[in-house]
């Protein structure tokens, strides 16, 4: 049996589409359809569910339209509306390309404050959003006590991306920490 932490949240679905039983997934990140997965984990009442892929295509740079092995009609499918879609940390690759990705990718990602470098570092909080509407683009990180701080992302302060593990480590003066608060 898979557990929490052996995956992570790419995105929701958000309403059915047709009478085939085609469902439109809202998405964080496209890692599915980049290492071709058989099957995407949906949490159901608290359980995570495999759900087998029979066929998909994309809306647009952030909505798919997908179809689940054994999902067959309009009513099937509006039973998963509403749900999570997971995909297994086991089958992200290892080598991605980050000139490849949109800042959008690293929305569920850890951040780590790792001054100078350093390997270790300290929990910021995870990346709930990000504004890219300006040149300067904003990376908003929700703090596990709650609150959120704001953080450039620009290569002054991210230093690099651990994909595997979903964590983004960056160096961050203590003072523009403070300016959010």
């Amino acid at each position: 049996m898979i557990t929490e932490s052996e995956v992570y949240k790419i995105g929701t679905l958000t309403r059915t589409h047709g009478v085939r039983g085609e469902l439109a997934f809202q998405f964080t990140d496209d890692v599915w359809d980049r290492v071709d997965a058989d099957y995407l984990f949906l949490r159901l009442d608290g359980l995570l569910v495999p759900f087998f892929l029979e066929e998909w295509r994309f809306r647009s740079d952030s909505v798919a339209l997908v179809k689940f092995e054994d999902i067959d009609s309009a009513d099937a499918a509006g039973q998963l509306v509403g749900a999570e879609v997971l995909f297994p940390k086991a089958l992200t690759p290892e080598d991605i390309d980050d000139e490849d990705l949109t800042w959008q990718h690293f929305i569920g990602f850890e951040v780590m404050n790792s001054p100078e470098g350093s390997p270790e570092g300290v929990l910021l909080g995870t990346v709930s959003a990000v504004y890219d509407q300006t040149a300067n683009i904003l990376l908003e990180v929700t703090a596990p006590e709650g609150g959120s701080v704001l953080i450039p992302a620009h290569e002054d302060f991210v230093l690099r991306a651990d994909h595997h593990d979903r964590r983004l480590y960056v160096d961050v003066p203590e003072e523009l920490l403070n300016l959010n608060s």
